[in-house]
């Protein structure tokens, strides 16, 4: 096997005077292709700089194979000190790199002459990916590479990725582009890593078998807890003389229950909050026209959007999606044609720069509107401190100015702000951009609970998939064509699936029928199964009538003295109880578990 070209070892990084990561390591070999994926504010970006050698770390053991050349792509590049875009993509690179930058950049649609002090979200990520790929580095750092970019230019990027023979550490919540590259996954949680030598889509199968086996230790360890605490009770050692050694032993297990917790506390709790319904139609629009500078953005478009209906708006850069979002929620007045909104539509917006958040105001401002520490949450008042905690932010952030908070943490703050205003009409923009993997799958479920009508902007085909009944298409020269279903079914009905990605690219209704049939036949649980958890409650509750009754007896502090063999014995079957409750309580936590995890499928 080949040395890593890069290794970190236990790497410790403190941030704010919270420890961000202990004890996290990663190692990557030549050619290697690793996800690093996680929460929001877990450490990706930061052990992706320690990485680069952008920051240093606390402590650990930071090793890059000499003569390795490592390119590392920030979250949000800074182009401010050059001129054009040309400057920026060339900087450092040879005369056979420069032109290959030259040449990425007019691919991107880009000339290089752009001046960077006028660029969009996504002519920068396009001028940055240029000017990583055109040097041709042995490891390649990838944060969130897909942010701002339009479907053809994710589309490049994949292809170009994927015929790259350098290693690379990407971390991204487009799911579709981890599917393709990756070949390892490094999970990154309360500071530590987990490694998967395989692809990202095996990785989430494998969090919740991880997840399920903590849930199982936890409960093996409260119930170890349990007996130390009885014992402590009611052992006769225990009354006449302190064992130490065994108060140590109840001590280290509750420390390291309090730990077991504290890596597992910040469950993210995500639901709208919906206005009274209103009527079966949302938006009709009929004969929409609009131009800009003689270009058509917008042709004789007749649309109608009903109650309960998703729609994508896809295309690319410029298309003007954004325009066409305006114009159906009115805030833009069209060239021609008539835009009618449904009585009583509540409508609650979600833009693609966070632009309702203001960088100055406080956290819990931002929430509370500035009135007081109460959050007006639909009908109810929540205090700001739990309502933040639904969204994962600490109590110690609340007074923390939004300008200070990351990308991710700017995307929840306008979730949050956005889910508690009651809605019957929900228009997302770009709502992907910067969120983690478990927020978006969230997002996804609370969508799909939703009773009102979304309208949404995304590159992210994956989320289309799961979340829009239809996508409206540009096709160019102001033209947009409805699709039934999400991304992909528009690829399968415009018949341009891309070659080799039949599968996870399109023909989702297609080809997996038989193996989902297949599963639903297997996944189910046996007659001996289903009759053990029936009556798996009964004999848990005899079992523990049975440990108090013992428990009663040896209580009598005479008992010893009176009648040895009798305590002797009596004990012995407290001891059999209690091992015996045990074992049925993690049969039946495990039994619940598996039906559970069929219930959901």
């Amino acid at each position: 096997m080949s040395a890593p070209i890069l290794s970190l070892q236990n790497i410790t990084f403190t941030l704010g005077g919270r420890p961000l990561l202990d004890g996290a390591e990663l190692a990557v070999l030549p050619g290697e292709r690793i996800c690093l994926v996680g929460r929001n504010g877990s450490g990706k970006s930061t052990l992706l700089k320690i990485a680069s050698g952008d920051i240093l770390a606390d402590s650990g053991e930071h090793f890059v194979q000499p003569g390795t050349k490592v390119h590392y792509l920030a979250q949000e590049p800074d182009l401010s000190a050059y001129p054009t875009t040309f400057h920026y993509a060339s900087e450092g690179l040879d005369e056979t790199e420069a032109y290959r930058a030259r040449s990425m950049l007019a691919e991107l649609g880009m000339t290089g002459d752009e001046s960077c002090s006028t660029l969009s979200g996504g002519e920068v990520r396009r001028c940055a990916l240029a000017r990583a790929l055109a040097a041709e580095p042995d490891l390649l750092l990838l944060d969130e590479p897909t942010n701002h970019l339009d479907l053809p230019s994710i589309m490049w990027l994949e292809k170009e990725l994927s015929a790259s023979r350098c290693a690379m550490i990407v971390i991204s919540h487009d799911r579709r582009l981890l599917e393709t590259l990756s070949r390892s996954v490094v999970w990154l949680e309360n500071g530590r890593t987990r490694r998967l030598d395989q692809g990202f889509a095996r990785y989430e199968s494998w969090r919740d078998e991880v997840l399920e086996q903590q849930e199982r230790d936890a409960h093996k360890l409260d119930r170890q807890i349990a007996r130390e605490e009885d014992w402590m009770i009611y052992g006769v050692t225990a009354r006449r003389k302190r064992n130490v050694r065994r108060v140590d032993e109840l001590a280290a297990l509750r420390a390291q229950r309090r730990d077991m917790a504290s890596r597992g506390k910040g469950t993210l709790r995500m639901a709208a909050t919906e206005a009274e319904s209103a009527g079966k139609i949302t938006i009709a629009a009929e004969g929409l026209n609009w131009a800009f500078d003689d270009r058509a953005i917008v042709r004789d478009l007749d649309l109608r959007i009903l109650r309960g209906d998703r729609l994508g708006l896809v295309g690319a850069n410029g298309a003007g999606k954004t325009t066409l979002l305006r114009l159906l929620t009115g805030r833009m007045e069209p060239k021609s044609g008539t835009v009618k909104m449904g009585p009583s539509v509540s409508m609650v917006t979600l833009d693609q720069q966070r632009e309702a958040l203001d960088p100055t105001k406080t956290l819990a401002e931002t929430l509370a509107g500035g009135s007081g520490d109460m959050v007006q949450v639909g009908d109810e008042k929540r205090h700001v401190i739990g309502y933040m905690k639904d969204f994962l932010f600490r109590p110690e952030q609340a007074r923390t100015p939004v300008g200070k908070l990351s990308g991710g943490e700017r995307g929840r703050l306008a979730l949050a702000c956005a889910l508690a205003k009651p809605s019957s009409l929900m228009v997302l923009d770009e709502p992907t951009n910067d969120l983690d993997l478990e927020t978006l799958d969230l997002l996804q479920d609370m969508l799909a609970d939703y009773a009102g009508t979304v309208l949404l902007v995304s590159h992210d085909r994956d989320f289309l998939d799961r979340v829009a009944s239809s996508v409206l298409v540009s096709d160019g020269g102001g033209e947009w064509i409805e699709y039934a279903g999400g991304y992909s079914d528009m690829l399968i009905q415009r018949g341009d699936v891309p070659a080799g990605r039949e599968i996870d690219a399109g023909l989702i209704e297609i080809a997996p029928k038989s193996v989902l049939k297949t599963e639903k036949k297997t996944r189910k649980l046996s007659y001996n199964d289903k009759r053990k958890l029936d009556l798996l409650p009964q004999k848990m509750a005899e079992l523990e009538k049975a440990i108090q009754a013992h428990r009663d007896t040896l209580s009598d502090p005479e008992l010893y003295s009176r009648d040895a063999p009798r305590f002797t014995r009596i004990t012995s079957l407290l001891q059999s109880a209690e091992q015996e409750l045990a074992q049925c309580e993690e049969e039946w936590l495990e039994l619940e578990m598996k039906k559970e995890i069929i219930e959901n499928q």
